[in-house]
């Protein structure tokens, strides 16, 4: 629980499901690869970026879009790119969605739909 993701170079990667058991898979929290090749910083900042989703069957889905230090048409973008994504992964995509609201951290819900 406090940390948010791991990363592994290739000759770890396939000894620790058999050292940690199934429990870093199981919280969704499995190292990415990190070969010799890739910049240790450049893959720290893609894991960073990198939102994980894990849709069961579930009546509600939170998702972050942006921070506090984008523009307003950098959050718009990401906003439409993360509704739009979200609504395929759906099997009758926009009739499965009752509404849809965006809050900040702080603030109150606005509801988009």
């Amino acid at each position: 629980k406090k940390y948010d993701a791991f990363l592994a170079s290739e000759s770890l990667i396939k000894q620790i499901p058999r050292l940690l058991g199934p429990g870093l898979n199981k919280a969704g929290k499995f190292p990415g690869l990190l070969t010799h090749q890739e910049s240790m910083m450049a893959k720290i900042d893609e894991v960073k970026a990198t939102i994980k989703l894990q849709m069961k069957k579930v009546l509600c889905l939170s998702v972050a879009v942006g921070h506090v230090d984008m523009t307003p048409d950098e959050l718009v973008q990401n906003v439409h790119l993360a509704i739009n994504f979200l609504v395929s992964l759906l099997k009758k995509h926009w009739q499965n969605v009752r509404s849809l609201h965006i809050k900040s951290s702080m603030g109150p819900p606005q509801r988009l739909y």
